[in-house]
């Protein structure tokens, strides 16, 4: 990338090679995108843990997300009254929540609603027979549901596989809810999705609870 955007800045507008520069530097900037995507589905990014209070990043999400649908799309908020306080990495959960967002959006191509309500789940034996993984203790919950057209349960059981996509070739990599399972699950959390043709889907990723207090 160095390279190329050296060159783009010594040829002329008008220069053929120029737009050679240029299709270099978009490539790069695609495989770089790839390759921390496939960092973070490994878990294999550093995490510059702190302890936050979740429901300010959900804020911080959902208003910068609802900014950029130009008003097709609402969001909603139904936020825990307590702060739900978690050690956690801000950028790579703020990213996992705009990327399912991103997914509802694409969901919704006539517009709709998406709804983000936080509460917090005491894990127990009960819940990890039922879905078969999980661990005992506090947990805050984060539900991120739409309006959209939902999937079927073929596409819902692939949805977190890297390189899944339903979309056009050209359209996506696939790797946006990778992503959020990788990251989810390097903050020792979880994350599932309940989905039915024509009734919408609904994200629930959770995230253990530090026991503080903000």
């Amino acid at each position: 990338m160095g390279y190329a955007t050296v060159l783009k800045m010594k040829l002329h507008e008008d220069d053929l090679l120029r737009s050679m520069a240029l299709q270099i530097l978009a490539a790069s900037e695609r495989a770089s995108g790839l390759t921390k995507g496939l960092l973070s589905f490994g878990s294999k990014q550093i995490l510059d843990l702190k302890q936050v209070d979740l429901n300010e990043i959900v804020r911080r999400a959902s208003g910068g997300f609802g900014k950029e649908t130009g008003g097709f799309i609402t969001v909603s908020l139904n936020l825990a009254a307590a702060g739900l306080v978690s050690m956690v990495d801000e950028g790579q959960i703020e990213q996992a929540l705009l990327n399912i967002m991103a997914n509802a959006r694409d969901a919704m191509p006539s517009g709709g609603t998406i709804s983000i309500s936080t509460e917090t789940m005491e894990l127990e034996d009960t819940f990890i027979s039922i879905h078969g993984y999980g661990v005992k203790g506090s947990y805050a919950v984060i539900a991120v549901t739409d309006t959209g057209h939902g999937m079927d349960e073929r596409t819902r059981r692939k949805v977190f596989e890297p390189f899944f996509t339903t979309k056009e070739p050209g359209k996506g990599t696939g790797l946006g809810l990778a992503i959020v399972y990788g990251s989810i699950k390097s903050h020792r959390g979880f994350v599932n999705v309940y989905s039915e043709p024509g009734t919408g889907t609904t994200f629930r990723v959770y995230l253990p609870l530090s026991g503080d207090r903000l």
